[in-house]
């Protein structure tokens, strides 16, 4: 199988048609069928990234006020047409029409703030130079060419389109290859993208599986930004080194959860509730671990039992629900093995546990106590609606248990004393910590958005992931008119050794003159 293979194997236990050519899309609440898409072959996407290189030619060279104004007509026609979105992204995902709206919500608001803050961010500037007084040192931000997408399922518009933002007000052209468990909302953006009147080339959608994000990568992008799984993250970056092609890989998460002594027990649980259940734990910033202090452990655990036993779930397009069903079948049996892994080593079960029986696909939101890092639950990724809540003795434990994982994309802590969060927050080893909320720090348009350790590289979001769409150019001039060669220019001779020796000795020593003019160098 290809660098996908993980990815294809999904596909295959989602098509159910039997053929290679075209995609399924199915309905994870109900089982409805949604409809079908075409798998793009490799020639076809050689010539589309083709295509999206001559679009961005002319694209690209537009000063970049020009560039925003024209997709803030993106933006109006996304908002326009919100219902028909949040209608795609709810049935493909399972998910309640809240969610699915908090997504257009999200990409909307990264448009905005793009198109609003690229004329200053991209801007040309001067770079003072300490040493080369007599130099002037600019720095230009350039468009790259064309950037590819590889998306997941979990958030199958506001992932993508985040970052189309980002590419497209920067001058790029953008190709997208959505996951093939949820391919319909990409192209849902991709037919409003097309009604706008701007270039439909700038933004392309290519559907398919394993094959189709190889071919990608190799029909010579100039970037790939990857969200998706550890492994498979591994393989496209392996991939993207092979060709040169710069890449930003997100992730998974197993964001813990730290909930001090003197944390607000209501808050508290109603935020493991959310941050836990929400998109039925199919987020990569999910709480996927609780570590509770023992003054309000019980207290903590019995409020969120409560709270999770008056949870909605089911088909949203029946009414009004809470948690989403599982997009992806296999994610189902990951949650009854770790459930089962963990009571088998002493966990306790407060409450689900259980696959739903009947239509759709669906497991009780699932709360257990009594957990240790003994257990796969409190290690492993579990992408799924299960929150396993250990009980410590002091603050100290719970950061170095927090820490004791491989992954490393957000982190949550719970006090009253914001100062004593601060201190915490900045001893937890993650991209994001968010103290007395959770979830939220997706939606910081100014803030970079990306983990550490084996949760990836490079950020998405802010103004940094903004400039990284760039090629960056730095142009030395000099300010004086000149004469004659240089110093450091041909020939060399022993005096010119000497003065060079001299000179470093006096810049750079301890003893030299550097002490004596201070500032001024």
């Amino acid at each position: 199988m290809g660098m996908l293979e993980a990815s294809a194997m999904q596909a295959k236990a989602t098509n159910g048609d039997g053929g290679d050519s075209r995609i399924t899309s199915w309905a994870p609440a109900t089982g409805e069928r949604l409809g079908d898409v075409r798998v793009a072959t490799k020639e076809e996407v050689l010539a589309t990234v083709a295509r999206a290189r001559r679009a961005q030619a002319a694209w690209g060279i537009l000063p970049v006020a020009e560039r925003c104004t024209r997709l803030l007509r993106l933006r109006d026609a996304i908002v326009e047409r919100a219902e028909e979105i949040v209608d795609v992204v709810s049935r493909e995902c399972g998910k309640p029409r809240e969610d699915a709206l908090s997504e257009l919500t999200i990409a909307v608001d990264l448009l905005t703030y793009y198109c609003k803050r690229a004329p200053d961010v991209l801007a040309e500037h001067d770079l003072p130079l300490h040493l080369f007084k007599h130099k002037r040192s600019t720095v230009s931000y350039h468009a790259r060419g064309v950037v590819a997408l590889l998306t997941p399922w979990n958030f199958p518009f506001v992932i993508p389109m985040g970052d189309v933002s980002a590419a497209l007000v920067a001058g790029n052209a953008v190709v997208v290859k959505p996951s093939e468990v949820a391919p319909l909302s990409m192209a849902k953006a991709k037919e409003i993208f097309d009604a706008t009147g701007l270039p439909e080339d700038l933004l392309c959608v290519v559907q398919g599986r394993a094959e189709t994000g190889q071919a990608l990568i190799e029909s010579g992008i100039q970037k790939l930004v990857f969200t998706g799984g550890v492994e498979t993250g591994r393989k496209v970056a392996a991939a993207c080194g092979a060709n040169l092609v710069p890449c930003v890989m997100e992730l998974g998460g197993k964001a813990p959860l730290v909930a001090c002594a003197d944390a607000d027990v209501e808050r508290t649980a109603r935020a493991v509730v959310f941050g836990a259940f929400f998109n039925a734990g199919q987020a990569c910033i999910s709480v996927e671990r609780v570590y509770a202090h023992h003054a309000i452990h019980d207290a903590l655990v019995a409020r969120v039992r409560e709270l999770t036993s008056e949870l909605r779930m089911g088909d949203p397009t029946a009414g009004t629900v809470d948690v989403s069903a599982i997009a992806l079948p296999k994610q189902i049996d990951v949650a009854e093995r770790l459930v089962k892994d963990a009571l088998d080593k002493g966990a306790e079960l407060v409450i689900g546990g259980r696959r739903r029986e009947g239509p759709g696909q669906f497991y009780e939101p699932t709360v257990l106590a009594k957990c240790d890092h003994g257990m796969a639950v409190m290690k492993e990724e579990i992408f799924g609606p299960v929150v396993p809540i250990m009980k410590v003795s002091t603050e100290d434990e719970a950061v170095r248990l927090a820490n004791d994982s491989h992954l490393g994309l957000s982190a949550y802590v719970f006090t009253k004393d914001r100062a004593k969060g601060r201190r915490l927050a900045e001893r937890i080893v993650a991209g994001s910590v968010v103290v007395n909320d959770v979830i939220v720090n997706y939606g910081v348009a100014e803030a970079p958005f990306g983990g550490t350790k084996q949760s990836g590289f490079g950020k998405v979001h802010g103004d940094d992931a903004l400039r990284d769409m760039c090629d960056q150019k730095h142009v030395l001039s000099t300010r004086v008119p000149e004469l004659g060669g240089e110093p450091l220019w041909f020939p060399y001779s022993a005096n010119s050794y000497k003065w060079q020796m001299r000179l470093v000795k006096a810049l750079y020593s301890g003893a030299g003159i550097v002490k004596r003019l201070g500032k001024l160098l």
